[in-house]
C-alpha cells in the first residue's frame, strides 16, 4: 500500500502543472458527461410525467376512465411501483459492471420504447401494465446517475443541480411542447393528441439514446479518451479527496456486502427520512397541471402556466446548489428552502384567490427542489466509500422516498380542488419531517467531525489510515 502518496505521474508535476491539468481534465469531463446527461434526465422526466398533460389531451375520456372512481390516480401511481422494486438492484449491478456509458442508454432506449407503446392502450388495464413497466426500467437513470458522477465533495452539489435541472426544465419543455401537440394535433392522421404526446416523446427518447452510448463516459478507470496521465489525476482527485479509491474494477465490488453497510449505518436512516419528507412534499409536480388548471384557465394556457415556476426552479437551484459547494455548508441550504416551500403551501392551501394561488405555485416549486438538490449531494458527501456502498445507500434512499408518490396520487383527485387542503396539509407535515430530520443529522456528524478532529476513528467515515484523521483532513460536511 503506497498510503495517501500521489502516484508518481502525478507526484512529479508541479503545482502550477497540475491545477492546470486538473483543470482541464474537469472541463473534459464536463463537457463529455454533463450535457448528454441533463438532456437524458429531461426525456426520462418528460417520459415519466407526461401522462399528468395526457390528461388534459383527452386519455382519461378515450380510455373511457371512469370519472368518479381513482383510476387515473392508480395509473400514475404504479409507476412507482416498478421505479421502487428496481432502484437497488439496479445500482448493485451497475457497480458490478461499472459500464455505464452502455447501461443507462440501453435503458433509456428501452424505456423510450415502453413510453412511445402508451399511445397503443385502449384501456385501463393496458395503461396500468405500461406504466409499472415504464417505472420498472426507467428506475435505472436517476440512482445511476447520482452514482456516476466522479467528481470530489466540493465540485459535486453544482453537478447534482445541473444534473436535477434536467427534471426541472422537462417540466417548463413539458409544459411548451404539450401545449403545441394538444392545440395543433388532435385527431391528425386520426391519432389523438395524447397519443401523439407519447410516440413523439418516446421517439425523441429512443433517438437520444443511440447518441449517448458514443457520447458518455464510463468511469475514470475505465473510460478510453482518457490520457494515462488522466486517468491517474482523475483517480487521486477522487482518492485524496476523501482517502480512499473509488471504482477500481468488479471483483472490487461485493453486492451484497455494500448494502449490508449502507443498511447498519444509522446515517443513511437519517436522510432516508429527510429524502422521504422533500420528495413527498415534491409530489405535487406529478400533478402541476392539475393543480393550475384550478386557477380557471385554457387547457392550453394551462399548460403554458406550468412553465415559469420551473424556470425558476432552475435558475434558484443552480444558485443554491453553487453556494453551498462553495461555503461547504449543507445545513442551511436546505432548511431555509423548505421554510420557503411550507410558506407556500400554506398560502395554497389558505386562499382560492387567482394572484395568491400563483404566488405559491410559483414558490413551492423551487423551495422544495432548491433543498432536494443539495440533500442528494449531501447523501455522497456523508456515505462518499465504498462504492458499492453508496451506490446502495444512493438507490435505497431514492427508491423509498418515491414511494410517497403511490399514495400522494390519491390526494389530488378533482373532487378535492381547488384548495387541495389533504395535499397541501400532508405536504405541510413531510416538509416539517424533513427540517427535523436534517437538524438531527447536522448534530450527528458535527459530533463525529470532533471526534475526528481528536484523530479518533469514527466507524462509516473515511478512516484508511487509523490516527491519520487529523492530518488528512477528511470531514463530513453540515
Amino acid at each position: 500500500m503506497r498510503g495517501l502518496r500521489a502516484p508518481e505521474i502525478i507526484a512529479r508535476l508541479t503545482p502550477e502543472q497540475r491545477v492546470e491539468l486538473e483543470v482541464r481534465l474537469r472541463k473534459k469531463i464536463d463537457l463529455r458527461l454533463l450535457p448528454m446527461l441533463i438532456l437524458m434526465y429531461i426525456l426520462n422526466y418528460i417520459d415519466r410525467n407526461n401522462i399528468a398533460a395526457a390528461k388534459l389531451a383527452g386519455l382519461p375520456e378515450d380510455l373511457k376512465l371512469d370519472p368518479n372512481s381513482s383510476q387515473f390516480q392508480t395509473a400514475v401511481s404504479i409507476l412507482f411501483v416498478g421505479y421502487l422494486l428496481m432502484q437497488i438492484p439496479s445500482n448493485l449491478f451497475l457497480n458490478k459492471i461499472g459500464k455505464p456509458a452502455i447501461y443507462l442508454p440501453a435503458c433509456m432506449m428501452v424505456w423510450g420504447v415502453i413510453s412511445a407503446a402508451t399511445a397503443a392502450c385502449t384501456n385501463f388495464g393496458g395503461l396500468v401494465a405500461v406504466r409499472f413497466w415504464l417505472g420498472f426500467v426507467e428506475a435505472a437513470y436517476f440512482p445511476g446517475c447520482l452514482y456516476y458522477l466522479s467528481y470530489t465533495r466540493k465540485e459535486l452539489g453544482l453537478r447534482t443541480a445541473f444534473l436535477y435541472s434536467g427534471a426541472l426544465i422537462s417540466g417548463a419543455f413539458s409544459g411548451l411542447m404539450s401545449a403545441g401537440i394538444t392545440g395543433n394535433m388532435d385527431g391528425v392522421r386520426g391519432i389523438g393528441a395524447w397519443q401523439w404526446l407519447f410516440i413523439i416523446e418516446g421517439v425523441i427518447t429512443v433517438g437520444i439514446s443511440f447518441c449517448a452510448f458514443f457520447i458518455l463516459p464510463n468511469f475514470p478507470r475505465t473510460t478510453s479518451w482518457l490520457s494515462e496521465e488522466e486517468k491517474a489525476l482523475a483517480i487521486w482527485r477522487l482518492e485524496e479527496d476523501i482517502g480512499e479509491d473509488d471504482w477500481i474494477d468488479s471483483e472490487h465490488q461485493s453486492l451484497w456486502i455494500g448494502a449490508k453497510q449502507a443498511f447498519i449505518d444509522v446515517k443513511t436512516w437519517v436522510l432516508l427520512v429527510l429524502l422521504f419528507g422533500i420528495v413527498a412534499s415534491g409530489s405535487v409536480t406529478n400533478f402541476f397541471p392539475a393543480v393550475v388548471k384550478t386557477l380557471g384557465y385554457s387547457n392550453v394556457n394551462t399548460l403554458l402556466l406550468t412553465c415559469p415556476p420551473y424556470v425558476l426552479t432552475v435558475i434558484t437551484t443552480c444558485i443554491n446548489a453553487w453556494h453551498a459547494d462553495r461555503t461547504g455548508e449543507r445545513y442551511w441550504h436546505v432548511t431555509c428552502s423548505l421554510f420557503v416551500a411550507l410558506a407556500a403551501f400554506i398560502l395554497a392551501a389558505a386562499t382560492t384567490s387567482l394572484a395568491p394561488r400563483y404566488v405559491a405555485m410559483m414558490l413551492m416549486v423551487p423551495g422544495v427542489y432548491c433543498a432536494f438538490v443539495v440533500a442528494l449531494a449531501w447523501i455522497s458527501n456523508t456515505l462518499p466509500r465504498p462504492p458499492a456502498k453508496r451506490a446502495a445507500a444512493l438507490a435505497f434512499i431514492n427508491a423509498v422516498s418515491n414511494a410517497s408518490s403511490i399514495y400522494a396520487s390519491y390526494m389530488y383527485e378533482d373532487s378535492m380542488a381547488p384548495r387541495y387542503v389533504v395535499a397541501m396539509s400532508v405536504n405541510c407535515g413531510t416538509i416539517f419531517m424533513a427540517i427535523v430530520a436534517a437538524a438531527v443529522l447536522r448534530i450527528m456528524l458535527v459530533r463525529l467531525n470532533k471526534k475526528l478532529d481528536q484523530g479518533i476513528y469514527v466507524e462509516g467515515a473515511i478512516n484508511a489510515f487509523p490516527g491519520q484523521a487529523v492530518e488528512h483532513g477528511f470531514r463530513f460536511k453540515v
